[in-house]
């Protein structure tokens, strides 16, 4: 699909935390704290907000950090430049599963329905190719899933847990998988949508309550919300022009969360570098924690 279809336009932003991140990404709502997490990645600072009280925490990591979810025995694994590491509740940090492969680093990463963590890679350089997706086990078993990413960004699973989306960002393309029931193993890959020329490219993504994937334009200035047929339905213009990723929060997970970066821009927007959040966005699927 090549996002076909007529899409509504507009809806009202907020700005929820007001910073000046160099690379925002990686929003995710802990519904065990009811914090949202997320992170600078060139910064290597993995911040939380709490929206119901404003407070906010920081904790600096000592190399780039390219995601950080909860865990499900409490604290946080990251996908940092050399690996996949844990954080324990009392601020341990020990290596989950250490591969240092020098002018690469951790980027995005999302928390599958079966607890694993898969975790994308890419090079400073962007080099073509230079990526990689793999599926990380609580154990710290390393399975590669893919191993010819460029830009390994945004991977979300339908709430039946049958389908997984997936952007490699370069390629324009949010693509689709069928997953599993027996393992959780992905094949099938095939294109869902296509952003066009123009109009940016794509980031981090979730999927929302009704199966529709949400995903943020790097350089579109822009969230749009594609549903499972690969037909645009919506898209919410926001002032800054790289937006990174979206998560669903708050207590009914109603609420868009929106981060982006400063990176690159010659004459940035005073938000750029924010959080924002749209209210009543939709509604989103609890996302599991790591089973690390």
């Amino acid at each position: 699909m090549t996002g076909r279809g007529r899409a509504t336009t507009g809806t009202v932003y907020e700005v929820a935390v007001r910073a000046e991140a160099a690379l925002g990404e990686g929003p995710t709502w802990d519904p065990a704290t009811g914090r949202l997490l997320w992170i600078d990645i060139l910064a290597s600072r993995v911040h939380t907000y709490d929206p119901a009280t404003g407070r906010r925490t920081l904790r600096r990591t000592d190399q780039h950090v390219g995601a950080a979810k909860p865990r499900a025995g409490g604290g946080l694994v990251l996908n940092l430049r050399d690996g996949i590491a844990l954080l324990d509740p009392d601020d341990t940090f020990r290596w989950l599963h250490r591969e240092v492969v020098p002018g690469r680093r951790g980027n995005d990463a999302a928390v599958a329905p079966d607890g694993t963590l898969w975790a994308g890679t890419m090079r400073y350089d962007e080099a073509p190719g230079g990526g990689t997706l793999s599926r990380v086990a609580g154990d710290g078993t390393v399975t590669p899933v893919l191993d010819d990413v460029t830009v390994s960004n945004g991977t979300g699973w339908s709430p039946d847990g049958r389908l997984m989306y997936y952007a490699d960002t370069p390629t324009r393309r949010i693509d689709v998988f069928d997953v599993a029931s027996s393992d959780g193993r992905v094949s099938g890959r095939r294109p869902l949508a296509v952003i066009e020329d123009g109009a940016g490219f794509p980031d981090g993504l979730c999927v929302d309550a009704e199966g529709c994937v949400w995903v943020a334009l790097w350089d579109g200035g822009a969230v749009r919300r594609y549903t499972p047929s690969g037909d645009l339905d919506r898209v919410i213009p926001l002032p800054v022009p790289r937006v990174t990723a979206c998560a669903f929060g708050g207590p009914g997970l109603t609420d868009l969360y929106l981060t982006t970066a400063r990176v690159g821009l010659t004459a940035p927007h005073p938000l750029a570098g924010s959080v924002l959040v749209v209210p009543d966005a939709g509604r989103g699927v609890a996302q599991p924690p790591f089973a690390g």
